[in-house]
């Protein structure tokens, strides 16, 4: 592997997610040394792939850090490393209203635990983690300007084993509340839309019963930790805005439909900012700019500033 190739790479990362160059500075001096420490301790595992959980609010740059620790993984530590998220694995868009019409209609929305496929999650994290030798796994992948799942013909394709695993999504990692915390709705949509609170008390129960037994087998934890949710909207326009239109991309959305769709996310968004941090192994301050303000290690107690 040479220079010119990861650089390269990196430099192809930076067009996808529409970045500038100052990006990759910032990284290198945040995440070069997590890569480090992750390379270190998946050398002492002897084989067995490490699996790395990251959290962080919509529009955080949780897809972009995740692809920018497989880069450095591979080009820098010669590790192969996958990234799945959670967003891979929504349930499909029938499915999704099959849900909708059987327990409640905010289900067909996605985003929130109970619209995830979790037996196909947890079903591609065994082929990851406990592989056959040369196996080959399809990875999942899923459309959000269709709103739906892609066809298996176009999964991502790989051969094991794999050294690394990243997985992340924007509820990763978060606890179920309090029942009592259920009772007052958060929003206008809870209000309107929920008003017995069948829907999160159903989202409150999938986390109990799918995401815990998944949350358990992360063995790194990281956080990139918004100052609030009053951030998310902006930080989730940016991403719409970067969705490539297409004949058939019912699923972008406008500012309107935009701030509604985020109501679905702020009961567990707001939870995770107070609940998760002293869970994680690494915590990432994020200001509005979505620029680091500061470094912790909750379960270590270390703290770096800027």
């Amino acid at each position: 592997m040479t220079a010119p190739g990861r650089q390269q790479a990196l430099k192809k990362m930076l067009a996808r997610h529409r970045l500038p160059d100052a990006y990759l500075e910032t990284a290198q001096h945040w995440f070069d040394p997590l890569a480090k420490q992750f390379a270190e301790q998946c050398r002492k595992q002897a084989g067995r792939p490490l699996l790395i959980g990251i959290n962080g609010s919509q529009g955080s740059g949780k897809s972009t850090l995740s692809e920018y620790l497989r880069l450095i993984l591979q080009w820098d530590w010669n590790l192969r490393a996958v990234v799945l998220s959670l967003d891979d694995v929504y349930h499909t868009k029938s499915r999704r209203a099959l849900l909708a019409q059987q327990i409640h209609p905010l289900l067909a929305t996605r985003g929130v635990p109970g619209t995830h496929d979790m037996e196909l999650a947890e079903a591609t994290l065994q082929k990851l983690l406990h592989p056959t030798p040369a196996a080959e796994v399809r990875i999942p992948r899923f459309d959000k300007a269709t709103d739906d799942r892609k066809p298996e013909a176009e999964w991502d394709t790989l051969i094991t084993p794999v050294d690394v695993v990243i997985l992340e999504g924007w509820c990763l990692g978060i606890p179920p509340q309090q029942e009592a915390d259920l009772l007052r709705p958060v929003n206008e949509l809870e209000a309107r839309e929920d008003p017995h609170g069948i829907w999160r008390h159903y989202v409150n129960q999938a986390i109990e019963r799918d995401y815990l037994p998944l949350y358990q087998q992360v063995q790194q934890w990281l956080m990139l930790r918004a100052p609030s949710f009053d951030c998310v909207f902006n930080w989730r326009m940016e991403q719409e805005n970067k969705l490539v239109p297409t004949a058939n991309s019912q699923g972008v959305m406008d500012a309107g439909q935009v701030a509604r769709f985020i109501q679905h996310y702020q009961r567990l968004t707001e939870h995770g900012l107070q609940a998760l941090p002293p869970l994680v192994h690494h915590l990432f301050q994020l200001d509005s700019k979505r620029e680091i303000t500061a470094y912790s290690q909750p379960l270590a107690g270390v703290t770096q500033s800027r």
